[in-house]
């Protein structure tokens, strides 16, 4: 299927914004060391973002939805470019912390981009795989973002940071120029909550859709505990510096966008239904998690093979199945929900991990794998609880994705 315009520039300031996140990925935890921090303060750095994303992003997805997703996007882009300024020019860890809170404060570019992508797709298949196309862009941001982040820091460990911010900063005069708004069904008397647990309460009420917010919660906080600390590990495992670091993030994007830019589409959605896949696929990245969690470098890599491979589906087919039930007018509101859930993970997961890790660098990996196997359990318990019918009420029509 031939990509149309709208789509096309939605995919360029994705690819811009994931670049930014893969340079700093694999650097961040070495710059932040470079100024005393510990493991906890580090871990804790990753739960102050994502408590002010938190906040942030149910009232950005709702804003989307009575003033348009192109505002909203634009907002969250320039947070993002102030952000990492002032993260790079700190010299002491309060104002590293301060620079978290600000990007954080709008952080709401993923989940505003897959309401773009839902507004534009006519149909449950066409929707599934626009989420795995913006998934193989995230593959490829860090293809290219760790291999850049691990030549900048030769340069300084803080240059990428810089880097980073020039880069968002582009990218949000480009979103300003050219960027369309895709939301056709705005609802100008939306009531706007700020309420910090409105998308938890509204997650909660929504009896049918219940346990699937719940399994995306135990999703959002196994890979938060995993990514809080995984150059730590690699280090302290492996012996990995930056630029190994920064190869192996490389290694899971190309898994990435093969495996959500092509094989989603050609394999995973050919051979298997979204129902099984959205079960199963959470048993099998627990796997990886455990698999991970090895000492034997071999093992680990294999888990990082395993893991990839199914949750880079295993997200795609979640958030479409569960943006299918959205009405037109709050699919942005129901991204918010989705948004917080993963967030809300995120807070929880890095702000013990740190300490955990301190006690034993393993256990994280292995807790990230129960929590997946809980998920699995949560899912195949609630699999006939949703009718099939709620998700393929629309036509469907043959679609490619590359």
């Amino acid at each position: 299927m031939k990509i149309s315009k709208e789509k096309l520039i939605i995919i360029i300031t994705v690819l811009i914004d994931v670049i930014g996140v893969g340079i700093v990925i694999p650097v961040l935890p070495y710059f932040v060391q470079s100024v005393g921090a510990s493991a906890w303060v580090i871990t804790t750095m990753f739960a102050v973002f994502s408590l002010c994303s938190f906040l942030s992003a149910p009232m950005l997805g709702a804003l989307s939805d009575r003033f348009g997703r192109r505002p909203a996007l634009i907002a969250s882009l320039a947070s993002t470019a102030v952000g990492w300024f002032v993260f790079a020019g700190a010299t002491n860890v309060i104002t590293l912390f301060i620079g978290r809170i600000i990007d954080g404060m709008a952080a709401g570019n993923f989940s505003i981009a897959q309401s773009c992508m839902a507004d534009l797709s006519k149909n449950q298949k066409e929707r599934t795989a626009n989420m795995g196309l913006i998934g193989a862009i995230f593959g490829i941001g860090f293809v290219i973002g760790p291999v850049i982040g691990a030549l900048l820091s030769h340069v300084s460990m803080s240059f990428p940071f810089y880097f980073v911010g020039v880069l968002a900063g582009l990218n949000t005069i480009a979103a300003f120029f050219f960027l369309p708004e895709s939301n056709k069904d705005l609802d100008k008397h939306k009531k706007i909550s700020i309420h910090p647990l409105a998308p938890l309460k509204l997650a909660w009420a929504d009896k049918p859709l219940r346990s699937r917010y719940f399994v995306l919660f135990l999703f959002g906080l196994a890979f938060a505990a995993q990514q809080s600390v995984f150059a730590l590990y690699t280090q302290d495992t492996f012996n990995f510096d930056v630029r190994l670091t920064g190869y192996l993030m490389t290694f899971i994007g190309i898994i990435m966008i093969v495996n959500q830019g092509y094989l989603l589409k050609h394999f995973w959605l050919k051979n298997f239904n979204e129902k099984n896949l959205e079960i199963w696929l959470l048993l099998l990245t627990g796997f990886g998690f455990f698999m991970t969690s090895a000492s034997f470098l071999s093992v680990f890599i294999l888990g990082i093979l395993v893991m990839t491979l199914s949750q880079s589906v295993l997200r795609a087919v979640m958030s479409s199945r569960i943006t299918g039930l959205a009405d037109p007018k709050a699919k942005g509101e129901v991204a918010g929900i989705m948004s917080a859930l993963m967030t809300l993970g995120m807070i929880i997961g890095p702000l013990g991990i740190g300490v955990i890790y301190e006690f034993n660098e393993h256990l994280p990996f292995m807790m990230s794998g129960l929590f997946l196997v809980i998920a699995f359990l949560v899912m195949f318990v609630n699999r006939n609880k949703i009718p099939e019918s709620r998700f393929h009420h629309e036509e469907v029509e043959p679609i490619e994705v590359l």
